[in-house]
């Protein structure tokens, strides 16, 4: 008798143990089904590099990244009796930089700065890369022009740019089509922009008129390895109307020289011209340019065109033995004193001279005992590139005038730049 209990129980658990299952069955059956997997994400790297830092997919179609220039000076003039200017301290540059490309071929370059007490946009726009060859811009961008002002404000040899920046327009809103052809042998830009004041900026346009900007580049022996392989030459003009304000004109040490009559008004066509070359053989650097702007200046009854011009030579040694550019200066042998490495140091001397149009003063559009026709300045710079980030440099610099005041000649501007830099 037990044993047939015994096989009873079994059946009878048995049975119980099929029915859950059964039941467990039926009830997944009525659930939905899980949702597959996400498919993961590509891979993505995260990189701090001399550039900047970086967030990129593997592939490098998708980047994004984050530069910064920040430079602080000091500013001293010597003599300054007309108190003319005030030696100080200042932040100059302070610009948190955001790069990005999407799908490979669409840029994005942001730079906002907050030097010198201000807020502002130095530039923001996107650009397609079609090819090689073309390159399309949109947005506000350094117009195609100027030799020393298309270098990156890290990368400039002296403190502050020479003369003929007082004529380069800086940043304009437009469109660029741009390129380079045979390996880069010939560079090209051509621009329509809203036109700004000559060694200006502007976001918006003040007027109907429109300026059109082309700029050419040759390095015709870019592909050799002869000695004139550093060699470039240039030329670039932009030519439309400007109607109302008038630009100023600074020295070295941003100090106004130069400024029209009261009442005198931009008033119809402005052109301007710049041929400009450069010179890159190991430690040398040479640069040349000039630029000329001519305007129509109107002051009832008067109407004239005034032509004014400036020009530079600049030379630089990299006494260390590095290699001379006009971008980066990366030192072969980075600060570590450990090391007995002592970074890059360089050597750089210039000369510069802005002539403003007699035709101003002839006519009473400018006031010979509050403008100067004349500014000539020389300077001589000491720049240590302690790494490729971080740059410390001083520069002396002296310019004289031809007229300017009361009695005749402008005081002589004597002053000393200091600057230290981090960019990357």
């Amino acid at each position: 008798m037990n044993g047939k209990r015994t096989g009873v129980k079994v059946v009878a658990a048995l049975g119980l143990a099929l029915a859950a299952m059964s039941a467990r069955a039926a009830d997944q059956a009525s659930q939905p089904a899980p949702a597959p997997l996400p498919t993961p994400l590509p891979p993505v790297t995260v990189a701090a590099e001399p550039e900047g830092f970086v967030v990129q997919s593997a592939d490098g179609n998708y980047r994004l990244q984050f530069n910064s220039i920040v430079q602080a000076d000091g500013r001293f003039y010597e003599n300054d009796t007309a108190r003319l200017a005030s030696d100080t301290f200042l932040l100059r540059s302070a610009r948190p930089i955001l790069q990005g490309t999407v799908a490979g071929r669409f840029d994005l370059y942001l730079a906002p700065d907050f030097g010198q007490g201000q807020s502002l946009i130095q530039d923001a726009y996107l650009e397609a890369r079609f090819s090689p060859f073309a390159r399309l811009r949109v947005g506000k961008f350094k117009t195609p022009f100027g030799l020393e002002r298309l270098m990156l404000e890290s990368n400039t040899l002296f403190v502050e740019r020479a003369l003929p920046t007082d004529i380069v327009p800086n940043r304009d809103v437009g469109v660029q089509l741009a390129g380079d052809l045979a390996g880069g042998v010939f560079s090209y830009s051509a621009a329509l922009l809203n036109g700004v004041l000559d060694g200006a900026s502007a976001d918006l346009a003040t007027s109907d008129a429109r300026d059109a900007a082309v700029r050419g580049f040759l390095r015709p022996f870019r592909k050799t390895q002869g000695p004139l392989r550093g060699l470039g030459l240039g030329m670039a003009t932009t030519f439309g109307r400007q109607q109302g304000a008038l630009p100023v004109y600074k020295t070295p040490g941003q100090v106004t020289f130069f400024s029209y009559v009261t009442g005198a008004t931009a008033d119809g066509h402005r052109t301007r011209l710049s041929p400009q070359a450069n010179f890159y053989a190991g430690p040398v650097g040479v640069i040349f340019e000039y630029a000329q702007s001519t305007q129509r200046v109107r002051k009832d009854p008067v109407a004239a065109d005034v032509t004014n011009q400036a020009w530079q030579v600049a030379g630089s040694w990299l006494i260390t033995g590095d290699k001379a550019s006009s971008s980066w200066v990366s030192p072969r042998r980075p600060f570590d004193p450990a090391k007995g490495q002592w970074g890059a140091f360089e050597l750089a001397a210039r000369v510069h001279e802005f002539t403003v149009g007699q035709e101003a003063f002839d006519l009473g559009l400018a006031d010979i005992k509050k403008s100067a026709r004349k500014a000539t300045a020389w300077g001589v710079d000491l720049n240590w590139y302690v790494t490729r980030n971080v740059r410390y440099t001083v520069n002396f610099e002296q310019t004289k005038f031809e007229g300017g005041a009361a009695t005749g000649n402008r005081e002589t501007e004597t002053m000393l730049f200091f600057r230290a830099q981090l960019a990357f």
